[in-house]
């Protein structure tokens, strides 16, 4: 794999994961694969370079980036290689790394199809790979048959359209603020906001739009162009400047008076659909709006606050996250609007991961009980669930499965104790089970019962089809201590599509046995998508946010599912965790 001094946080987490592949084909210790794999998560989702943090000296300020790891990328930011990682590479084919970009296929299955075919050429082995599959060559191979062959090709052509990787909300966000801070550095610079999608707080954000009042622009343009990270000018006017930074990312800076900020921010933030609706009501009462006002006959009435402007044209101010045009308009016409939920209705998270130590079905946390607590109280939880994924069941057998489960509940009834009595928050003693593919849950019925309750995801075989893999959901989401589906459209942004699922009936189904649906803060989840959590709000399905944090500072991670409950027009009352513990206990039957 090509590696550089310069390199940015996607491609040094696709290096880290590509080195836990490596030692996963060279049958290399099994805690190593799961050190550089959270090595990888973990930088991929940092809300900052890493490049910057290994500038400052705090690459082990990461989660899961240990004295090791850092060396490495130590080596790597200053000779733009790693030696270790080069032996490890050896006697790899090149190819496999490149087939690993491709849903559904893993490490082992790449280094398969590489070695079979002779896909030494990263650059050419996933179209070589669509040829094959194509003359039907995969399926002719031991291991494989018609189905993966199909699975492949799905998978290749959703690979084809991908294009180019958007950043992701948390990074955008973090990118964002740093040139703002910068801005206002300026006395020149009154005020600087976010535009576009970043504003809406979608899921993944393109380049980056922001927007700065200034009664002297010439000054704000001269102060911006200041930045360190700008590597190129590619346009510049007197209201308007657009750089590269050294990071690749392209950012828009729009410099207006402080009487036209309000329409600057109105006319940059919402979707292309939102403003043709307000251009179109406009219209009807003889207006035209635009980013420098709205214009009455041959006059351009200016507006220093967007409350103002949508004011004007008759409703209420929009907050920011509701602008796709899905009837807020109407709404707020009626002064109807959702009172959305915010940060600081959330009273707990019920979807953390610790350290206890076992063979988990998945990967474990990094972080202990105690420590989980402790930040807990910081960010002044009531409540808290620790959720680790459920025992391996390649690993041990069904006993073994209870006897580790009851274990597990002496260590949190041991935190509890402690927790209760002195921070008062409650600990909440949880499991996040798989739901087998035939819709059993991956725990016998007396480990379920040590539990306080278990919150069911799916964690594979995704392209089932819609009736088989919706019938599983409620199969699973049936039993009497499942009371939370995780990341219910399992999908992995920009990797990973949802799974197809009967929506309308998993919601009746939720509605009618009171189940809970997750919306995960997770960067590359934020699942449910917004748009399926308007769709379960209006049926009056419940909701839990929570930050399936395997590390303690990712329990910050909340705010981005607070985004996604907001996008879905989510009210307090729609949101489980915004409860104080007495009503939450009631609601989930917690002795």
């Amino acid at each position: 794999m090509k590696t550089s001094k310069n390199m940015t946080n996607q491609q040094v987490a696709k290096l880290l994961k590509t080195v836990a592949a490596a030692y996963e084909i060279k049958k290399q210790n099994r805690f190593k694969v799961a050190a550089y794999q959270k090595a990888a998560a973990s930088v991929e989702h940092a809300s900052s370079e890493v490049k910057d943090l290994w500038e400052e000296d705090r690459l082990t300020s990461l989660p899961g980036v240990g004295k090791n790891i850092a060396a490495h990328l130590d080596e790597l930011f200053k000779t733009g290689k790693v030696k270790h990682f080069e032996q490890i590479f050896k006697g790899l084919p090149q190819g496999m790394f490149s087939l690993m970009d491709l849903s559904g296929v893993g490490p082992k299955t790449a280094h398969k199809l590489s070695r079979q075919f002779k896909l030494k050429a990263p650059a050419t082995a996933v179209k070589k790979l669509a040829q094959l599959a194509q003359k039907g060559k995969i399926q002719q191979l031991e291991g494989f048959g018609k189905e993966s062959e199909q699975d492949i090709l799905r998978s290749i052509k959703e690979f084809a359209g991908r294009g180019k990787q958007r950043m992701s909300l948390p990074y955008a966000q973090t990118l964002a603020r740093k040139i703002i801070d910068f801005l206002k550095q300026s006395a020149a610079v009154l005020e600087a906001e976010p535009l576009g999608s970043l504003r809406r707080q979608t899921p993944t954000v393109g380049d980056i739009d922001l927007a700065v009042a200034t009664k002297d622009p010439p000054a704000a343009v001269k102060h911006f162009l200041s930045f360190p990270q700008i590597k190129k000018i590619t346009d510049q006017g007197k209201k308007k400047v657009t750089v590269n930074l050294t990071t690749g990312h392209q950012i828009d800076v729009r410099f207006h008076s402080p009487d036209e900020f309000g329409a600057l921010l109105q006319h940059f933030t919402g979707s292309k659909n939102h403003n043709i609706r307000l251009r179109q009501i406009a219209q009807k009462k003889k207006l035209s709006v635009s980013e420098y006002g709205i214009k009455k006959k041959a006059k351009t009435l200016k507006f220093p606050q967007e409350k103002e402007f949508y004011q004007f044209l008759g409703m209420d101010w929009i907050p920011p996250e509701l602008r796709e045009d899905r009837g807020e308009i109407e709404a707020a016409q009626k002064h109807q609007l959702p009172h959305l939920v915010q940060l600081a209705d959330i009273k707990g998270d019920l979807h953390v991961h610790t350290d206890f130590q076992f063979k988990t079905s998945h990967d474990l946390g990094i972080d202990s009980m105690k420590t989980l607590v402790r930040i807990a109280k910081q960010l002044n939880y009531q409540y808290l669930g620790f959720a680790d994924h459920n025992p391996s069941l390649s690993s041990y057998s069904p006993q073994q499965i209870i006897d580790i489960i009851k274990t597990r509940k002496s260590k949190i009834e041991e935190i509890k104790s402690s927790s209760e009595k002195n921070m008062k928050i409650r600990v909440i003693n949880l499991l996040e089970v798989d739901i087998r593919p035939d819709g059993s849950l991956a725990v016998p019925d007396k480990g379920l019962e040590e539990l306080d309750l278990a919150i069911v995801a799916i964690h594979s075989s995704f392209k089932q089809p819609k009736k088989t893999i919706t019938q599983r959901v409620l199969t699973g989401l049936a039993h009497p201590k499942a009371k939370i589906f995780a990341h219910p459209a399992s999908r992995k942004i920009n990797h990973r599509p949802a799974i197809d699922l009967d929506w309308e009936k998993l919601f009746d189904f939720c509605l009618k046995n009171q189940k809970i649906l997750e919306i995960n803060s997770w960067p590359d989840r934020l699942d449910l998508p917004d748009t399926l959590v308007r769709q379960a709000v209006k049926k009056g399905v419940k909701f839990v946010i929570t930050t399936d944090s395997h590390a303690f500072d990712q329990l910050k991670l909340m705010t981005y599912g607070v985004a996604v409950a907001r996008r879905g027009w989510a009210e307090p009352k729609d949101i489980i965790n915004t409860l104080p513990w007495l009503k939450l206990k009631s609601i989930l039957k917690i002795e």
